[in-house]
């Protein structure tokens, strides 16, 4: 992954190792926990234009530590360090990212007047705009939207929530920003609102990319979600605005992201179906799925995908850097274990 992400990673690390046995056990709770999820599927894909394949493929499993420390006056010191596990590929680094030795690695404040983060984060408009139909289970979810989940070298900061409003604001360096691929890219800046009332939630978003070889490149987007009983439902919407006149690229200005979901539990099991549009990554998109809960922290799913143009199918066990334009559209049949520990 990027490179500035171990600076963030190295912080952490002599934050946590301030944090000595004594000092966390005079804590009503732990500062420190420990956690990990393995998730992996079996699956079989049909492309368009290429062979169709099955395989196994790593699901996003992760370890990790959190730091939350009590300080005066309400404040508390929070960090997160989290390395994937691409278990099909017997590798620590992100099953679609590659290049990436982290997923998290971040230190952070949060007090009476907000949180405020520094290192490898989730950023502020994917929590708020993309966040609410990012909901499926195998490695295909997450797909159908523009912008970035997490960016190293960023500071972000969270205001508390005031009579249901609350906002976010997110800014990371050229080097913070840069993927592993040789794409370009800019400083990225980003703000989000946010108004929940009862199970309702309304959000707003924008994220800059800087100049990325095209003058202006902004998207914007807004999302809307509801809960009612066991019905859950929510909806998205991006638009792009940049300088990018090419027909057919991936932020040419107009683009637009559309996403309908919807779940429902029953029992053990949740049901969930998702259609969205999305110009010039993916097109048309159908995902549905099923969650079976075999306990607290196990879990059995299995899943449908299907995309109108490249964006998530990629070579078997393959990654980001083996996304090919003449491949067409396609379809994944995917089933799979989530354990968490």
């Amino acid at each position: 992954m990027r490179k500035p992400a171990n600076v963030a990673a190295a912080v952490w690390l002599a934050c946590a190792g301030c944090l000595s046995p004594r000092g966390v056990a005079a804590q009503s709770t732990s500062a420190i926990e420990a956690y990990g999820s393995l998730r992996v599927q079996a699956e079989n894909v049909d492309r368009d234009r290429l062979p169709a394949y099955a395989s196994v493929r790593d699901a996003y499993s992760r370890v990790g530590v959190k730091i939350d420390y009590p300080l005066a006056a309400g404040t508390a010191l929070t960090g997160q360090l989290e390395i994937p596990v691409d278990v099909a590929n017997a590798r620590l680094r992100d099953p679609y990212d590659q290049a990436a030795p982290l997923r998290l690695a971040n230190v952070g404040l949060r007090g009476p007047l907000g949180t405020l983060t520094y290192g490898q984060q989730w950023m502020p408009y994917y929590n708020a705009v993309a966040a609410p139909v990012d909901m499926f289970s195998s490695y295909y979810s997450g797909f159908a939207t523009y912008t970035v989940f997490r960016v190293a070298q960023a500071v972000a900061y969270q205001t508390p929530e005031i009579a249901g409003f609350s906002g976010a604001a997110g800014y990371a360096s050229a080097a913070g920003n840069r993927l592993s691929t040789s794409r370009i890219e800019d400083r990225r800046w980003q703000a989000s609102a946010s108004y929940a009332h009862g199970e309702m939630r309304l959000a707003a978003g924008i994220d800059d990319r800087g100049n990325a070889g095209y003058g202006r490149n902004r998207l914007y987007g807004l999302s809307l979600s509801r809960k009612h009983g066991n019905l859950y439902l929510a909806l998205k919407v991006e638009l792009f605005q940049s300088g990018n006149r090419q027909p057919d690229g991936f932020s040419t200005n107009g683009n637009r992201a559309i996403n309908v979901f919807g779940s429902y539990v029953a029992g053990n099991s949740t049901f969930k179906l998702m259609l969205a549009k999305v110009e010039n990554y993916g097109d048309n998109i159908l995902h549905a799925g099923i969650d079976y809960q075999l306990s607290e922290k196990q879990k059995l799913f299995a899943e449908v995908y299907q995309e109108g143009k490249p964006a998530a199918l990629v070579a078997r066990r393959g990654g980001l850097g083996d996304t090919s334009a003449g491949a067409g559209g396609g379809r994944a049949v995917a089933v799979g274990l989530r354990q968490d520990f």
